[in-house]
């Protein structure tokens, strides 16, 4: 295996996994890999649209960081296990999320977008009474409004993560439909430094591509942006790296030689 760093994993501190860390851990070292990063979720000021969800993405960050540092110190030799947060980014959480970010001493920060506008784009009701190309163009300007109040972060989580929901899911999707929102996005991200994620979760949506996209990395790619990670967005231990050589010949095919991860906010490349 080429990419042996998983950068975005939840344990059971995120609230839609039930995975304790030391099975995602085990498993990690099963698969050969050299590094896990650890992304639990936090999402301020959810919008739950079901009263059952309440809460389940807020973190402990203590109790989180408490048991990783367990599992670091347990685990040390056999793999490196990093302290990350996928924060999801809303335009009026400007002062809460810069405090939060400051208050950790974080590897990895991934800035993700899971709220459109107040609304969850996880649910049909996002998409209903109009066309899937709507709701997603809606979805891409939001993630410009996110990137206005917020640079705390390293890179942008699945820039495309609303087709995994769409009615018609990435069937009618594709960059050139979009591309003058998405061009936006990018150079905004190359002028911030940051940098974007490859999202191998897309698989277990049954997309056709990955997240974001293979030609929205190549345009990433043409503008000069180099610094990519590679994600499995796994919620259990099965789903670890899934797909990661599928995503190292995209990356390869899309003009990348490597993929980077990060320590102390400090990015390492590798070659792919």
């Amino acid at each position: 295996m080429a990419i042996t760093a998983d950068y975005h994993l939840h344990s059971s501190f995120s609230g839609d996994s039930q995975a304790p860390m030391e099975e995602m851990i085990l498993k990690g070292i099963e698969l050969g890999l050299t590094t896990m990063c650890f992304t639990e979720h936090l999402d301020m000021d959810f919008v739950y649209e079901k009263p059952e969800y309440e809460g389940m993405f807020e973190l402990n960050t203590d109790s989180y960081l408490y048991d990783l540092a367990k599992y670091k110190e347990k685990y040390a030799g056999k793999i490196r296990l990093l302290f990350g947060v996928e924060l999801g980014v809303q335009p009026h959480l400007r002062k809460e999320l810069a405090l939060y970010a400051k208050s950790y001493d974080f590897d990895f920060i991934i800035a993700s977008s899971h709220l459109c506008n107040r609304r969850d784009p996880f649910f049909p009701g996002f998409y209903q009474c109009r066309p899937d190309e709507e709701a997603y163009r809606e979805y891409f300007l939001s993630i410009l409004d996110n990137l206005k109040v917020f640079s705390n972060f390293d890179v942008y989580g699945h820039l495309d993560y609303t087709v995994r929901y769409g009615k018609t899911k990435d069937e009618e999707y594709c960059y050139e439909k979009y591309k003058d929102v998405l061009d936006q996005i990018l150079e905004t991200l190359l002028e911030m430094e940051k940098g974007i994620e490859v999202n191998t979760g897309a698989i277990g949506y049954g997309l056709k591509d990955l997240n974001p996209c293979t030609d929205i990395l190549k345009r990433y790619r043409q503008l000069g942006g180099e610094l990519v990670t590679v994600g499995s967005d796994a919620h259990k231990p099965e789903a670890i790296a899934r797909g990661f050589g599928r995503a190292r010949e995209v990356l390869l095919a899309s003009g990348f030689t490597y993929y980077a991860t990060f320590e102390k906010r400090t990015p390492e490349f590798h070659r792919l």
